[in-house]
């Protein structure tokens, strides 16, 4: 996949990862760069020179650092994917921008060093977690069995979770970073200006809280406990902070080297200013969070990342979904029903709008996947230049594959419905007999699609099946159709004359308006309300066959 000459394209772009990008940009030329500098080096990048950019200002050779933050207690989630699957398409956004001439990197940040505060439900050898309750995660013993502790366990699935879908990251741990020194200097520029950040922190916090709030949670040199403690004393010249430990004695630890932690708002201060984030988004619910970490960031001496806030997801009655509720979808549930891009494509769908997250989206999110793609691939054979604003450029980063699938979902999900198909190869011999020389590996997408429809059709389709009784009109318009198609030549696969034979059946019965025709005709034959288009629905279930579906409906044998 190449980058180079799409500058100009992605400067007009108006799709929303571009114009994340161009804010970007803006920001980096505005930080690394004088006055004059900034307008000669957008001047070069805006005429597709961006290499001759960085080549001229050393500070362009830095690399932009993109962040995404994951909590370690529980198994990474839709959230997690959505988080780096949208920060990767700003990423991209920003490499197209600038011809991949100044360097990226994404940093996935685990913060594995809060204490397990409670026990997550099914993990085996629970009981076990009592003890380290209140320790940090990557001290917890793993309920698995499988890794020296619980955060370590979770760390790596996050990363087998990620690099599944082919993400390029950096894995950074918040427990590494502690003890091994990469905070050290701005956590001794925290505990030089704690009155500057208690200043920015106590007026957000409710009374009983002010009274025992510290920037500093240490952990406990007895217990190795994390404490939300107050902190008793700072001695600047040995870098330490004093509190008094569980046993009620004053403790003294150093506040470098993993002795303590950030409470999180100034936790994400730190990882903003230490490790020089350029780039970090965040859901709205944390648009306070974020203002004030801006707030300590500037305290710590850094600056505060460019980003934007991402509208929450709802479940299927418009509550937010929580972790702690198990509403809504898990990960493993999408891709049980749809493929990983259909789940790329409805994350980049208007990020700042809510939006429902239940079963029923995914087969819309596939369909609308698979049209964009197909759009994208037409632009490219006339154009022979990518369409940066098309959705399909953004999921697959900037290479969409050349092959799309020739068949909707919603048409599979029907022909599983009409034929009882349980198998792939019952599928198949329909689709192969409709598409000559198709097969699973000529199609893998479409073959992909397939499994995706079985599990979909026999897990929702198929338990809220509804068929009813055709009414007078529609057996009148239905026996029409009848006639009509078997009068069209044997055999017949062209989709559009047979389209336009159920459009005249439903005209001459005199429906008004002719979705109601079609809304009968999925009822009756299908037990739905919905269906795909019928003429390619017909097309590929083979004329015969649909025939017979009309006359065994009209003869009540789907009816209980």
């Amino acid at each position: 996949m190449s980058l180079q000459g799409l500058s100009h394209q992605a400067r007009d772009a108006k799709s929303w990862p571009f114009e994340q990008a161009r804010l970007l940009l803006d920001r980096i030329l505005r930080l690394r760069l004088s006055d004059a500098e900034r307008d000669l080096a957008m001047t070069l990048i805006l005429a597709g020179k961006a290499d001759e950019a960085v080549k001229t200002f050393e500070a362009l050779q830095k690399p932009v650092v993109f962040e995404t933050g994951y909590g370690p207690s529980g198994l990474p989630h839709l959230g997690t994917f959505g988080e780096v699957a949208r920060t990767t398409m700003v990423r991209m956004a920003f490499r197209g921008l600038t011809e991949d001439a100044i360097a990226t990197r994404l940093i996935a940040f685990s913060d594995d060093m809060d204490g397990l505060r409670k026990i997550p439900p099914g993990l085996p050898n629970s009981d076990r977690l009592t003890e380290d309750l209140d320790k940090p995660l990557t001290v917890v013993r793993d309920p698995y069995e499988t890794h020296d502790s619980f955060g370590a366990h979770n760390n790596a699935r996050l990363r087998a979770f990620l690099d599944s879908f082919g993400f390029d990251y950096e894995f950074a741990s918040a427990t590494d970073c502690y003890r091994g020194g990469r905070f050290d200097a701005t956590l001794l520029t925290a505990l030089e200006r704690f009155d500057a950040i208690q200043k920015i922190m106590l007026p957000s916090l409710g009374e009983e809280r002010r009274a025992t709030y510290s920037p500093f949670i240490p952990i406990s040199p007895t217990t190795g406990r994390v404490l939300y403690v107050p902190t008793l004393e700072r001695h600047l010249d040995r870098g330490t902070i004093s509190f008094r430990d569980e046993d009620g004695s004053v403790a003294e630890v150093p506040v470098t080297g993993g002795h303590v932690k950030l409470q999180w708002r100034p936790d994400w201060a730190l990882r903003w200013t230490a490790l020089e984030v350029d780039y970090e988004m965040s859901g709205k619910d944390l648009i306070d969070s974020v203002r004030l970490s801006n707030q300590v960031c500037k305290v710590l001496g850094g600056t505060p990342p460019a980003g934007f806030h991402y509208e929450l997801f709802m479940d299927e009655n418009n509550q937010k979904i929580s972790k702690t509720k198990g509403n809504g979808l898990t990960m493993d549930e999408w891709l049980r029903y749809g493929a990983p891009e259909s789940l790329a494509y409805y994350m980049y769908q208007s990020p700042k709008s809510a939006k429902r997250l239940y079963f029923d989206v995914i087969p819309k999110a596939t369909d609308e996947y698979l049209q964009q793609l197909d759009a994208f691939n037409r632009l490219r054979a006339e154009s022979n230049a990518p369409a940066l604003d098309n959705p399909a450029w953004h999921v697959h980063r900037g290479g969409p594959p050349e092959q799309g699938s020739p068949v909707s979902f919603s048409l599979l999900l029907n022909l599983v419905s009409a034929a009882d198909a349980s198998t792939k190869d019952i599928l198949w011999g329909f689709i192969a007999r409709y598409i000559p020389g198709a097969s699973a590996e000529t199609q893998p997408l479409l073959d992909r699609l397939s499994d995706y429809a079985i599990n979909y059709y026999e897990d929702f389709v198929k338990p809220s099946k509804t068929f009813r009784v055709a009414d007078d009109r529609e057996r009148a318009a239905m026996q029409d159709l009848v006639a009509r198609f078997k009068a069209l030549p044997a055999g017949c696969q062209d989709a559009e004359l047979i389209q336009n034979e159920v459009y005249e059946a439903g005209k001459a019965a005199g429906f008004e308006p002719l979705r109601l025709w079609f809304t009968g005709l999925y009822e009756v034959l299908l037990g739905q309300s919905q269906g795909p288009r019928f003429g390619s629905f017909a097309a590929i279930f083979g004329l015969e066959r649909t025939v017979a579906l009309i006359e065994r409906a009209l003869a009540g044998a789907f009816v209980a």
